[in-house]
């Protein structure tokens, strides 16, 4: 053989195994910062680089086409990365495609857009999702009444739902906060915007509000909430044209025997809740479980479900983390009776001690939703006034990487859902 010949076999093994992939691993021992490992995926997408979501493989991974630019980003956020070569690249796609493999590789097309349904003057860190996908460096818009009743969700594939109240209750914080300035301005703002929109109570505007959501997820939207988002948003679609508030609350009393009038199905999740009629008490319905849970902080923890990741992508992708045992953590709704959740929701998270319902998932018409329990998962007990969390401190948090898996969710490649 020449030396020329040598040379040019040379060339071509080194050019065959020269890098083109980087993996972003994200396994509990690789990754320094899980997080902002979304933020990178993301800010790929949005320079129309499409790129692979791992299932099951090291905890959810990224695979991304190999580039300085991608390099560089990686090391400025501080996210662990690994260069791999084109030989390497396909024996990890071979060994995920394997029938004996409970893996799977998802195509990510495109960054979706992103609304947070928030009043405007709130903080970032007012809210997980808000001060999430600003750590990971992952933009949002604001919207909020105005914007959900002119059609403007239209604009957007991920909607996140603020802890809002949508009952017109003002979040039943009466009892212990309505002599406060800020309950007495926020009450005095919800007011004006009804009435500015043409309403003659609150109650009304979130009604309609709400409907709108809802016709944003059956048209094909993906919709995110936590916490009094959650069942405030199922109580107001079946409370609809039924008056649930007293009179501190929209300034007339209830209607007689609504709670026989509620309508379960017009709600996406919940079924046979009971009302909590006092506005003396800090709760909205039974679908609650935080005054009956006897769990002590300590052993809080709820479990992740496990599912196919050939036949069910798209619960498989909503449970990717490093662990499948996540720090529970409280809020107004810190979980749902699991015998209030509707037979088609899947309940994806679960506390195995007492069964109930944390992190839940389901169809309505051509859309998805997914209802998170809790305020913070990083903050056990939030408390109004509570200082923020510092997320730098928690840069791989399970509870915070469920809320990113559904913000990456609509970049998917999926197959078409039945209605």
């Amino acid at each position: 053989m020449t030396r020329g010949l040598l040379f040019i076999l040379a060339l071509l093994f080194s050019l065959q195994s020269f890098a083109s992939y980087i993996l972003i691993p994200m396994d509990a021992e690789s990754q320094d910062e899980h997080l902002k490992a979304y933020g990178i995926a993301y800010w790929t997408l949005e320079r129309q680089i499409k790129a692979k979501w791992l299932l099951n493989y090291r905890g959810g991974s990224f695979l991304l086409p190999d580039s300085e630019d991608i390099r560089k980003e990686c090391t400025i956020r501080g996210v662990s990365f690994e260069v791999i070569s084109d030989s390497e690249t396909n024996r990890i796609l071979e060994e995920i495609s394997s029938p004996s493999q409970n893996m799977e590789a998802v195509v990510l097309e495109k960054a979706p857009k992103i609304a947070v349904y928030s009043p405007k003057g709130n903080q970032p860190w007012d809210d997980a999702v808000t001060m999430v996908l600003t750590y990971a460096e992952i933009p949002y818009e604001v919207v909020y009444d105005e914007e959900v009743l002119s059609d403007q969700l239209l604009l957007y594939d991920w909607l996140h739902l603020h802890h809002e109240d949508f009952t017109g209750q003002y979040g039943k914080f009466y009892r212990a906060y309505r002599a406060a300035p800020w309950y007495i301005e926020n009450k005095r703002n919800a007011e004006a915007l009804a009435t500015k929109l043409g309403y003659d109570k609150v109650s009304e505007a979130k009604r309609d509000v709400s409907l709108k959501i809802r016709d944003y997820v059956i048209g094909g939207g993906f919709m995110f909430a936590m916490c009094s988002a959650t069942d405030s948003f199922d109580i107001a679609l079946a409370a609809e044209g039924i008056d649930i508030c007293e009179t501190m609350f929209d300034g007339d009393p209830s209607e007689l025997g609504y709670q026989s009038k509620i309508d379960y199905n017009k709600t996406f999740a919940f079924k046979d809740f009971i009302l909590e009629r006092s506005p003396m008490v800090y709760e909205f319905s039974s679908i609650d479980m935080t005054t009956k849970r006897q769990i002590r902080k300590e052993t809080d923890y709820f479990t992740l479900m496990d599912y196919s990741a050939k036949w069910d992508p798209i619960p498989c992708m909503l449970v990717q983390n490093h662990t499948a045992l996540v720090k529970g953590f409280m809020g107004q709704t810190t979980s749902f009776k699991r015998e209030e959740v509707k037979s088609n929701v899947l309940v994806m998270g679960e506390n195995r001690t007492n069964g109930e319902a944390r992190y839940i998932h389901g169809i309505r018409g051509k859309g998805f939703f997914t209802f998170y329990g809790g305020h913070d998962p990083e903050d056990y007990q939030h408390r109004v006034g509570d200082a923020k969390t510092e997320l730098a401190l928690h840069p791989n948090s399970p509870g915070y990487r469920l809320i990113l898996n559904n913000v990456l969710f609509p970049a998917a490649k999926k197959k078409k859902q039945k209605t």
